[in-house]
């Protein structure tokens, strides 16, 4: 069998809950997972837990980050951070590059594998087509250089883009909120096995929202 990617959303986040943190918040464009966030991210890693997975990818925002790391705790690997993975930057959304914690501050608490680095960093602003490029970019670099299977846990935009990236053509991309896409590579190219699934979900959304 060839290679497959598992590319994940995050769980819900914390501002989508209660938005009245976002008005008090140190890093407002950067919220961590609400708790049924939380609990969508643990039934993610249960899901995962016989997978073959052999590294986990993560953006370095931290609702992403935490998601990640419940699949870490059930696969007993460290999360690589891969800011190519990352939000969307759209100015409609943030007025500036969001802050976000250092590297450093997030391996206090969190599983990071402090060697990788990094293969694509995004500029801010960007526009629609700027996130597709960055996004389907280091889903390629990424099987180029790691022949095992690999999860990519990024957010809604970065989900359709890596998607987008591996199989090509415009698929249509069900990126909810802690959902599933897996892409395995055959003869013919990567085909898409799930899309979007959320069938290990007990709390799903109802509708995307990518913001």
């Amino acid at each position: 069998m060839g290679q497959t990617v598992w590319i994940a959303r995050h769980g819900n986040r914390l501002d989508f809950v209660n938005p009245d943190w976002f008005k008090r918040a140190e890093r407002p464009y950067d919220p961590p997972l609400s708790e049924d966030g939380v609990i969508q991210a643990r039934e993610l890693g249960q899901r995962l837990t016989s997978e073959r997975i052999a590294h986990i990818f993560a953006s370095p925002f931290l609702r992403t980050v935490q998601t990640a790391t419940e699949v870490s705790k059930v696969l007993n690997l460290p999360i690589k951070l891969e800011a190519g993975l990352s939000e969307w930057l759209n100015p409609d959304w943030m007025p500036r590059m969001p802050e976000r914690l250092p590297i450093e501050v997030l391996a206090e608490k969190y599983p990071i594998d402090l060697s990788y680095t990094s293969r694509v960093v995004p500029q801010y602003p960007e526009n629609d087509e700027q996130v597709m490029t960055r996004t389907g970019e280091i889903a390629r670099r990424l099987v180029a250089e790691f022949s095992e299977d690999i999860l990519l846990v990024g957010h809604g935009a970065s989900v359709v883009g890596t998607t987008t990236g591996l199989v090509g053509g415009q698929p249509t991309v069900n990126a909810t909120l802690c959902c599933l896409v897996k892409l395995v590579c055959c003869a013919e190219g990567w085909e898409m096995e799930l899309n979007g699934d959320t069938s290990h979900l007990s709390q799903r959304q109802s509708s995307i929202r990518f913001n």
